[in-house]
């Protein structure tokens, strides 16, 4: 089923249209440079979106691979897949569980919707665009019955404090708000919940290769 939902965002009291909706082949150039705008060096260039990866995006799981135009614009996107997660046994690397950005790992089947990605260009960014975008995808989370809403964020403020903080320690502090990380914080105001560090999630010197865990729970549904 297709997604397609238009709006208004706000700028300093003027108005943009604004539509989010899935992404298809005519996107991928841009959305291959909205990646090397979000992800600069020290961040490996290999690990942004090919165009073999976008096409199996938009061949297996067209519903979770959405995009969105702020004035006509490309200004973001949302990458995500299926799969069955158990909650006892939660530690995987972003490669295994997304099949390293080619998500043939997606399971139809699957009890949780697993974030492979999140990106929006830079000049962007204070307009709220990835929070309209992660709540898009809680639409599709009820919609389709799931148990939760997945992914490993990056904490890429870690290496500034990495000499006087464990990894736990500093999501620790980010969560009591003493230390604002550029992404555990704006997960945290999505409302996504941390359930777990996993070492070596990345290749990601920033966070020295750690991601944590976070969930939002179908609200709707009786899991623990």
């Amino acid at each position: 089923m297709s997604y397609r939902s238009e709006f208004y965002v706000f700028d300093n009291g003027i108005t943009f249209p604004a539509v989010i909706r899935n992404y298809d082949i005519n996107d991928f150039d841009q959305l291959i440079e909205i990646q090397s705008e979000c992800f600069p060096p020290p961040f490996p260039s290999d690990l942004w979106w090919n165009k073999e990866q976008l096409k199996n995006h938009t061949a297996l799981f067209p519903e979770g691979a959405i995009c969105m135009e702020i004035d006509g614009e490309l200004a973001g996107s949302l990458t995500g897949l299926l799969v069955n997660f158990d909650p006892s046994a939660p530690t995987h690397t972003w490669e295994e569980i997304t099949d390293n950005g080619y998500i043939r790992t997606h399971l139809p089947t699957g009890n949780t919707l697993y974030i492979v990605d999140i990106s929006v260009r830079p000049k962007f960014r204070k307009l709220g665009l990835g929070k309209m975008m992660m709540q898009a995808m809680y639409h599709l989370v009820i919609q389709k019955g799931l148990d939760r809403l997945l992914g490993g964020g990056r904490m890429p403020g870690y290496h500034r404090f990495a000499e006087r903080l464990s990894p736990e320690q500093y999501v620790d502090e980010v969560v009591s708000g003493k230390i604002k990380d550029p992404v555990i914080s704006f997960l945290l105001k999505c409302g996504r919940t941390p359930i777990g560090l996993v070492k070596n999630y990345l290749e990601d010197e920033e966070s020295h290769h750690y991601g944590v865990l976070m969930e939002w729970k179908n609200p709707f549904q009786n899991i623990k």
